[in-house]
């Protein structure tokens, strides 16, 4: 069951370097990931944005096997800055997870 954290989702919001509320989950970033990561970034961001935290947090390898290559967003029809928000994604993940 996916719980609804409201802290994260302030959290990211004051981080000013998270936005993907732009992304209209076409699916355009799934289809060229030269990596298949399905996941990426249109489910992981809604989870983002949503709060659920639980979800963000069970892919963190996924996270960490994004190329940043940012072919998914030169063709990103929203113009969501993808790698911006992956790297947002895992500077979060090693403060808050793996403390580093």
């Amino acid at each position: 069951m996916a719980l609804v954290n409201p802290d994260f989702v302030e959290e990211v919001k004051r981080s000013d370097r998270f936005d993907a509320s732009a992304c209209m989950n076409c699916g355009v970033c799934s289809a060229v990931c030269p990596m298949g990561i399905e996941l990426l970034p249109r489910k992981l961001f809604r989870y983002v944005l949503l709060g659920v935290k639980d979800k963000v947090l069970e892919n963190v390898e996924t996270i960490y096997s994004c190329f940043l290559c940012k072919l998914c967003e030169v063709n990103c029809p929203a113009q969501v800055h993808i790698a911006e928000n992956v790297r947002f994604l895992r500077y979060y993940m090693n403060k808050k997870v793996f403390k580093i």
